[in-house]
């Protein structure tokens, strides 16, 4: 049980298990202007940075970590027509669980619009040849509302 200004054990073991690579590369995403955000190899969101923040409308320290299926539904990935789309069969999703960087372009909600669309670039982050830790995903505004495409 956390005390009153005191660091809950749990979530400071949790912070403390991070592979090296996901604590550099958030360290990378907190220094750029480019809206992006870090997922670990479970593809849940451990951190966005301040420009990804104010497109959502929240910060990172507002929402936390979030599950897949937690931020999917937060934030899409949505068609044209604001329909979920499936995360996992997206050509992004794909190259990042092959171990290779991807693009596509679908759309997102954001705190001014339902339905924004947004062009992706994720990067594998692969320390071991066990696989990946996570993917950087950066993103920024698209200048149609096209679907899911690229790869």
């Amino acid at each position: 049980m956390a005390v009153a200004g005191k660091p809950n054990p749990g979530e400071a073991m949790e912070r403390a298990q991070k592979p090296l690579e996901l604590i550099l590369a958030r360290n990378l995403l907190t220094s750029i202007s480019t809206p992006s955000f870090l997922v670990d190899g479970q593809g849940r969101m451990v951190f966005y940075n301040e420009a990804a923040a104010a497109l959502l409308g929240r910060s990172f320290e507002e929402s936390g970590q979030m599950e897949v299926d937690e931020w999917t539904a937060a934030f899409g990935p949505l068609d044209r027509d604001g329909a979920p789309l499936d995360f996992d069969q997206l050509s992004l999703t794909k190259a990042i669980q092959a171990g290779r960087p991807g693009h596509g372009r679908f759309c997102i909600r954001t705190s001014s619009d339902p339905e924004r669309p947004v062009e992706a670039a994720a990067f594998p982050i692969v320390a071991t040849p066990d696989g990946s830790s996570g993917a950087m995903i950066m993103f920024w505004a698209d200048g149609d509302r096209g679907e899911e495409s690229g790869g």
